[in-house]
């Protein structure tokens, strides 16, 4: 039965991301149909692509302890404070998680770069500088930080440091032996989360950081798609391959010591309303890191798309509706790629709830062979494809993006003029969130629930269809809710596919700010304001249905 939940998912995986990779990987590494092994010592000797690994790595390392240090205060106010707005400033906070990385650039472009208020007030522009990457990666994963960290922290109990003042432990003592041990893997977690995001940071250092900044990424777009090097690209892609299956190994490790070693209570009952001039301090502290890194980028967006050359306006918003003319960055109207956005994340939604629902049944369905429990080679067989669920959140999306347009172009698997390569690709990136939503949900239903029905005669599907459904519908309302946002904001891959004449928001703001000019810079702030209202009205919506137990995210 699990193999059978697990076909789809894996001939999905094959076909979509391992053919693809594997294609463009070999195409590169190989000269005349025989492999050259010594192109990975050629290209990892040239001393700018070991400075690209470097900043590379500095800068994940550098964005995750910034990350960290600016979230955790957050994720303590969001544990044990009860305040009022508490769940709609917690829908606020993860708002920039589910934006394009495309629209956060644009966001702290606007906040940092010319014209911007630090340009405007005191004459400072960051947006050529690394600082303005290091803060738009924490806008980017302060939510991570407070969902998985936060998350956790509500759940414990507070009686058990309670206990260990009593027994004569300070304040911080007694939470340096008994919290912050049981934080520790969910810290682990948060931080890998955040490293793997920022090693692989693609739309916000090709947007902030310009010529002078480039990660694995942004190189491995400009040597696939400036320079033609496949060579250099196939090798970057293996480096930054390799480098995430470490970090995924890590991180279902640190996900794995989370579950088996907690004992957990109902979050609603430790959080109190604050108390004290030190808890009130921290709260209003909290308020105001969220209002000027999390809240000010995104105001500063939606004024920059209203300040025309000649006043406060809707000028930029009225020329996104213009035909194109013959100098135009578009083929079409440049607010006709709304719709095609729209249209393609809706599909891709779709087929994102299909694979990763049939994936997250399979991982949690028990060994029927070993009723008490899985058999080693069953648990193997399921970490291994719930770390190749994870995989597309690392790998290139430029490289599968690539690796598209050279397998996918002869039949009967010639899409490369088909409407449907654009949700495909974007479904990759889609599968982990629903598989995450789902998984804890699926994992809590009581397994006694499906045999009691099974022995009254209910066929596997009526089973799932009137036990489980019921149970986990608001995790699927979710799921696809995050998934259609995530769609939406897809970059790497789409830029390669998207047809001219039928580009998504994403690649519409990056080609309007790759062009000078005050048109173009307006209309590309208006369509990134446009982007991010989609997503937060999506992400409203989902906190109005969530619960507490669905997904970490």
């Amino acid at each position: 039965m699990r193999l059978g939940l697990m076909a789809v998912p894996l001939a999905f995986f094959a076909l979509l991301f391992a053919y693809p990779v594997t294609a463009i990987v070999g195409r590169g590494l190989k000269d005349g149909g025989h492999w050259q092994p010594g192109r990975f010592t050629a290209v990892l000797a040239d001393p700018d692509v070991l400075h690209v690994l470097w900043f590379t790595v500095w800068q994940a390392a550098a964005s995750t302890v910034l990350t960290l240090l600016i979230a955790l205060p957050g994720a303590y106010v969001f544990a044990r404070f009860d305040f009022p707005g508490k769940r709609l400033l917690r829908a606020v906070v993860t708002v920039p998680f589910v934006l394009p990385t495309v629209v956060v650039g644009s966001a702290f472009l606007a906040l940092v770069g010319r014209g911007g208020p630090l340009d405007a007030l005191w004459g400072v522009r960051l947006d050529t500088s690394v600082w303005a990457i290091l803060l738009a990666h924490v806008f980017f994963n302060y939510a991570v930080v407070v969902r998985t960290v936060g998350g956790l922290w509500g759940q414990l109990d507070p009686r058990q440091e309670e206990a260990a003042r009593v027994l004569g432990a300070g304040r911080f003592a007694a939470w340096r032996k008994v919290t912050l041990p049981a934080l520790g893997p969910a810290v682990a977690a948060a931080a890998l989360m955040v490293f793997l995001f920022t090693f692989t940071s693609f739309g916000i250092v090709q947007i902030l950081g310009g010529p002078t900044f480039s990660t694995l990424e942004v190189e491995i777009y400009r040597q696939t798609a400036d320079y033609l090097d496949l060579p250099t690209a196939a090798v970057l892609t293996l480096v930054q391959f390799l480098a995430v299956l470490l970090l995924l190994a890590v991180h279902a490790w640190t996900v794995r010591r989370r579950e088996a070693a907690l004992r957990l209570v109902d979050a609603s009952s430790t959080a109190r309303r604050p108390c004290g001039p030190g808890q009130w301090a921290l709260l209003w502290g909290t308020l105001a890191v969220i209002a000027v890194l999390l809240v000010a980028p995104l105001l500063v967006l939606a004024e920059r798309s209203f300040a025309g050359p000649d006043g406060y306006g809707t000028l930029f918003y009225t020329s996104l509706s213009s035909a194109a003319s013959a100098d135009s960055t578009f083929a079409v109207a440049p607010l006709d790629a709304l719709w095609n956005s729209l249209s393609y994340a809706a599909a891709a939604t779709a087929i994102a709830l299909v694979v990763g629902g049939l994936a997250a049944a399979a991982l949690t369905l028990p060994d029927s062979r070993h009723r008490s429990g899985e058999s080693p080679r069953a648990g193997r067989l399921v970490r291994g494809f719930d770390a190749l669920l994870m995989l597309p959140l690392g790998v290139s999306a430029v490289t599968v993006g690539f690796g598209f347009l050279i397998t996918l172009d002869k039949p009967p698997l010639d899409l490369r003029s088909s409407w449907w390569l654009v949700p495909l690709a974007q479904a990759l990136v889609g599968v982990p969130f629903v598989v995450r939503t789902m998984l804890p949900v699926l994992r809590a239903v009581d397994g006694r629930l499906r045999e009691a029905a099974a022995v009254l005669g209910a066929s596997p599907w009526r089973v799932w269809r009137e036990v489980d459904l019921p149970m986990v519908r608001r995790a699927l309302l979710i799921a696809a809710g995050f998934a259609f946002a995530v769609s939406l904001g897809e970059f790497g891959a789409t830029v390669f596919i998207a047809r001219p004449d039928r580009p998504t928001l994403p690649v519409a703001v990056a080609r309007l700010l790759g062009r000078a000019g005050e048109l173009n810079y307006g209309q590309a702030m208006a369509m990134s304001t446009i982007l991010m209202v989609v997503c937060a009205g999506a992400l409203l919506a989902l906190e109005r249905i969530r619960t507490d137990q669905s997904g970490e995210f």
